[in-house]
């Protein structure tokens, strides 16, 4: 049974890459595909009957960012219906993060609910399924599992398994009593050690690992694992070029290889892990911040500025007399950093040359009383000197008067004395 997200589309396929002869999957019945994409991840999934079973008691569920593979137990009217329940359950009880905590509760939450349609008449008794499911958060996977269907990463061209199979044989595996390859024929590869829909206080494996751009991820029902090795479907999943394209190889794999279970495959490839653009916005803030502070010490280095400048007086022109400034004699960007706070009726003109040269490039003062103390002694010398200026005046004209008269009683004398 197949549980497709809403938004998935059917995206062209790349030509496939050439390679051994496998059976068509296209156009067989009891099959379905499905394939789609976001802007962070692409999918494709492929479910076929296979090619001994005469129903498909797999289904599996695409709700990007979630995705689940169950194979159900139990016979006709028994498997399926089971493995439709666990993923609507965990469909609607999965987060909508990368929580593998509470990813783990919604598949124990599809345990309950098997075992509830159980005791309710639904399906048949003694159904059960296993339960694969991931939701893929950016750089973040969450699994849980319980059962033997799978999960793989597929990084750089190596296949790792994440997932343990909770199956007799795996344990004869991991006692190192039979190979992994011995395990996918051995007789009781088909005793299942923990599944949902029959044990009340089940648990699932649960974790969470990081993945990356260009990271594929694959999910399978026990009709893949159990008919071709891990290292066939590493070569398959790097040899294809799209999701659909990988699920397509690889059920058609299994088909080849004697189909005897239900096949089941999704496979997610990891298009943006959001890693970049995370940088990117640290870097934004990181600018920001320099900016801001920046701009602080800017403000700073104003205000200090502002206030050096307010702090300073000096004397200097205002047209033909002397005025007092504050500030600093010049521009800034086109702006006077003066202002003029006070006038004087000191001209220019009657200060010496040297004092005038200076005043043109602003005499600096300590303060307003102090540049105008200054101006009062400009008034007192100018006065001073006009003062000097009218006695020497004064007195070069009572010179003048004096020796005038002298003159003219000699001229007087010496007329009478001719006249006698």
């Amino acid at each position: 049974m197949t549980t497709p997200e809403p938004q998935t589309t059917q995206a062209a396929e790349p030509t496939n890459a050439p390679g051994r002869a496998e059976m068509p999957v296209e156009g067989r019945a009891g099959a379905d595909a499905v394939s789609g994409a976001n802007e962070f991840i692409s999918w494709g999934a492929r479910s076929d009957v296979g090619l001994v079973r005469g129903h498909n008691e797999d289904s599996f569920l695409l709700q990007a960012p979630l995705f689940v593979v169950s194979d159900g137990m139990g016979g006709h009217a028994a498997g399926e219906v089971a493995s439709s329940i666990a993923v609507e359950t965990i469909g609607q009880q999965a987060p909508g993060t990368a929580d593998d905590v509470l990813l783990g509760a919604a598949v124990e939450s599809a345990n309950t609910s098997v075992i509830s349609a159980t005791e309710q008449g639904i399906g048949k008794p003694g159904m059960g399924c296993t339960a694969t499911a991931v939701i893929i958060d950016k750089n973040h996977m969450a699994v849980a599992h319980v059962g033997d269907s799978r999960a793989y990463v597929l990084r750089q061209g190596t296949l790792v398994r994440v997932t343990h199979d909770h199956s007799y044989v795996e344990e004869l595996v991991d006692s190192g009593q039979i190979t992994a390859d011995e395990a996918r024929t051995h007789p009781s590869r088909s005793i299942i050690t923990r599944a949902l829909g029959s044990d009340p206080d089940m648990y699932a494996d649960h974790f969470s690992l990081e993945v990356g751009d260009g990271d594929r991820i694959i999910l399978c029902s026990d009709g893949l694992s159990g008919m071709i090795g891990d290292g066939q479907i590493e070569s398959l999943a790097v040899s294809s070029a799209t999701p659909q394209q990988a699920a397509d190889n690889l059920v058609a794999a299994a088909l080849t290889a004697g189909g005897a279970d239900n096949i089941t495959v999704v496979v997610i490839d990891v298009l943006d892990d959001g890693v970049a653009e995370a940088a990117r916005k640290k870097l934004l803030r990181r600018a920001g911040s320099i900016s801001a502070i920046i701009l602080g010490v800017l403000a700073a280095v104003v205000l200090i500025a502002m206030a050096f400048v307010r702090s300073e007086w000096y004397l200097g022109a205002n047209g033909s007399t002397v005025g007092l400034y504050r500030g600093i004699n010049g521009n800034f960007l086109g702006v006077s950093m003066s202002e003029l706070v006070g006038t004087s009726a000191v001209e220019l003109s009657d200060l010496p040359v040297a004092v005038q040269d200076q005043l043109e490039n602003g005499i600096r003062v300590d303060s307003e009383e102090a540049g105008r103390a200054v101006i009062d002694s400009y008034h007192e010398q100018i006065n001073a000197e006009k003062d000097r200026a009218a006695e020497i005046a004064e007195t070069a004209r009572s010179e003048t008067d004096g020796a005038d008269g002298g003159a003219t009683q000699e001229t007087t004398t010496t007329d009478g004395g001719e006249q006698q």
